[in-house]
């Protein structure tokens, strides 16, 4: 497609765009201040943030420091960047969120200062100052994560950090019950130790999501969304429903390097949803293709929206160990999202667009293809064992050389501060989400509350793995509702996969299950916010898009079952060794291709039942058939793959038996 085309349907789309992306994703709402002098400050306050993180990678200081002053520099930027409302004016600053910029700042200069007599003389026992500043810290990270991330994160921090104040009552379920706790149990365990605010979750967060985050911002100022586009029309464009699958493979690659799902559905769904409704799709299925690919992203190995990097932290494993993992899952999803586009685009007779109005691959890949270099240097860095924060600032570095090798791509000094800047703002939304769940766990840490949630769980279970694991499903969904990826993750891991484990289920296989349910919240109604996104761009009906999109995305709901079930699909063998193991052995190949064609085969004739074509339209009855055959398939067992393959071969074999015996008429009618 030519660019002037290209930047005809953008600009036919991006006064509404901002909009639409403000309206479901409240990170979006920043300020546009007027005053020169004071957005020069910003600017240097957001490099200066990012250089501090550059800087702590090369030269580490003690933990509780290096994460205080990541937190708290971060929340005192989001009240200068942020707005107190949706509709407050924007072009100024007011006095109490300086006011607010000054006691962030303090709340960090006081564990600075008081590090050495906290670790010394005053071994971590609060006295009322540390008691007073943390509450401050408290008060001052659920207002900026409200600014940022909306009011569900911090209303579900806040009821998290009520119940130590009232579970020693009588009047509480004897499960609920626990010793009474002071505010300096409360707040010395959220302030001054790195189990609350200061946890792994924002250990992750200054460690390797930022830089990450820098990473991607460098990447988007060399043009990488750009080839992803670019390289996806020339693919794919010309295909039967082309712009749907330019949708899913556009918006897979660059929401595996965002992480930002909604962001995602909006800056990559502005130019591939009028796309799709162009050539006959839906409003609603337009909306729900781009929400279902930019979810798929996060699962999406080598980044997935930096989730590997904390799944990697909290879980002891090897990070390749993870990538590896979710790689054959990842594709089964996007596979399954794309045979439902297909076979739509089949039934409805959708072409492509003409390949004279597409880039070509070889001019692509000439042009920009060299930014591809980066990731794959990254991959090398991390298979080569290179710790992950300094893979990434290697890889940062690595980026702008070649970037440099072609004038279309290549960054001169104010591309770099800007990708600095960009960084810096980007990862204020994930920071301050890590920062509030870190309350989360910090009182669960403190209560033992994890427990008493893997008992519940389990108890309902009634003793069966299937139950439990539809129950930690549910469970999931529910707790990432509305929530970014990474918190999602980190809340749903701590709070249900430990249920899991009662089952004998790996930790990583638990972990992996939890994150894809965290992670489908965003497309599960009633809160399926990247699908209402999807909708304000494609205005359609944004619960109809939702359901469009769980529709589409029913594959990724059976495939964390199939990996429970068998987990040579994860390219593992837990066989005889401990829940918790860290290392595994790999699983026999012929097991692991078995497991993953019989899965290929399932998930295409899944796809077909869904949406009632293959070559030709199916009967009601025939699809119920297909889609029993097709679940037969998923299901990871000798005697059901036989099954379902026979079922799945039948039909299919059947229909294009027909269907060619349709073509050859249609043509002997057509010569005479």
């Amino acid at each position: 497609m030519s660019k002037k085309h290209q930047e005809t349907i953008k600009d036919e789309h991006s006064p509404s765009t901002q909009d639409i992306l403000e309206k479901f994703d409240s990170e979006s709402r920043v300020r546009t201040v007027t005053n020169k002098n004071i957005a020069l400050v910003l600017t240097l306050l957001a490099i200066l943030y990012s250089l501090y993180h550059i800087y702590v990678t090369v030269n580490p200081i003690p933990a509780l420091l290096q994460r205080s002053v990541h937190m708290s520099f971060g929340i005192a930027l989001i009240f200068l960047i942020y707005p107190t409302f949706k509709k407050q004016y924007r072009g100024k600053i007011p006095y109490y969120d300086w006011i607010l910029f000054i006691l962030s700042i303090a709340s960090a200069l006081y564990l600075i200062l008081e590090y050495n007599a906290l670790m010394t003389t005053r071994g971590g026992i609060p006295n009322m100052a540390d008691i007073l500043f943390a509450i401050l810290t408290v008060i001052l990270v659920l207002e900026a994560a409200r600014r940022v991330t909306g009011w569900i994160l911090p209303i579900l921090a806040l009821i998290f950090l009520a119940y130590p104040f009232f579970s020693h009552n009588l009047w509480m379920p004897d499960m609920l019950m626990t010793r009474p706790f002071d505010l300096g149990d409360i707040f010395g365990q959220l302030y001054l130790k790195t189990e609350g605010l200061f946890s792994t979750a924002i250990g992750a967060s200054v460690q390797f999501i930022f830089l990450f985050i820098l990473f991607g911002a460098f990447l988007a100022k060399s043009g990488m969304g750009q080839l992803f586009n670019d390289l996806a029309m020339a693919l794919a464009g010309s295909k039967q429903g082309g712009p749907a699958k330019v949708a899913v493979i556009s918006s897979g690659f660059m929401g595996s390097i965002n992480g930002a799902a909604v962001a995602n559905v909006v800056g990559t769904g502005a130019f591939t949803i009028p796309l799709m409704k162009r050539i006959g799709y839906s409003k609603n299925f337009a909306g729900a293709v781009e929400a279902s690919a930019s979810i798929g992203g996060q699962i999406l190995p080598p980044i997935m929206g930096a989730s590997a990097f904390i799944m990697a932290e909290t879980t002891g494993i090897a990070y390749g160990t993870i990538a590896l993992a979710a790689l054959i899952p990842a594709v089964l999803y996007f596979l399954g999202v794309i045979m439902q586009v297909h076979f739509r685009a089949g039934r409805r007779n959708l072409k492509g667009i003409p390949k004279a109005d597409l880039p070509r691959v070889k001019e692509v890949l000439k042009e920009r293809g060299h930014l591809l270099l980066p990731i794959v240097g990254l991959i090398i860095f991390l298979y080569m064992g290179v710790p992950v924060g300094f893979a990434a600032l290697y890889t940062i570095g690595l980026t702008i050389i070649i970037a440099a090798l072609r004038k279309t791509s290549r960054m001169g000094i104010k591309d770099i501060l800007k990708a600095l800047e960009d960084g810096a703002r980007q990862s204020l939304a994930v920071m301050v989400a890590c920062a509030v769940v870190g309350i989360i766990i910090g009182v669960v840490n403190l209560t033992s509350f994890g427990t008493v949630m893997t008992s519940a769980i389990t108890s309902f279970g009634a003793g069966s793995l299937f139950f439990t694991l539809f129950l930690t499903m549910i469970a999931s969904i529910i707790l990432g509702m509305g929530l970014p990826s990474i918190p999602a993750y980190i809340i749903t891991a701590t709070m249900t996969a430990p249920a899991l484990a009662e089952f004998g289920v790996p930790v990583l296989v638990a972990h992996l299950f939890v994150f894809y349910f965290g992670i489908f919240a965003n497309i599960t109604p009633p809160v399926a916010l990247a699908a209402f996104a999807g909708a304000g761009i494609s205005g359609g009906d944004p619960m109809r898009t939702g359901f469009t999109a769980l529709r589409l995305s029913l594959a990724g709901f059976l495939i964390p079952y199939m990996f429970v079930y068998n987990p040579a699909m994860l390219f593992i063998d837990p066989s005889g060794l401990a829940v918790n193991a860290t290392e595994f052995p790999f699983p026999p190949i012929i097991e692991v291709v078995i497991i993953t064609v019989t899965a290929i085969i399932g998930i295409i004739g899944f796809g077909a039942a869904l949406e009632g074509f293959y070559k030709m339209e199916l009967q009601w009855l025939i699809r119920i058939i297909l889609g029993i055959g097709s679940l037969l398939l998923i299901i990871p067992e000798s005697y059901t793959d036989i099954i379902g393959i026979i079922i799945v071969i039948l039909i299919f074999g059947w229909k294009t038996i027909q269907y060619k015996k349709q073509e050859t008429i249609s043509s002997t009618k057509s010569a005479s």
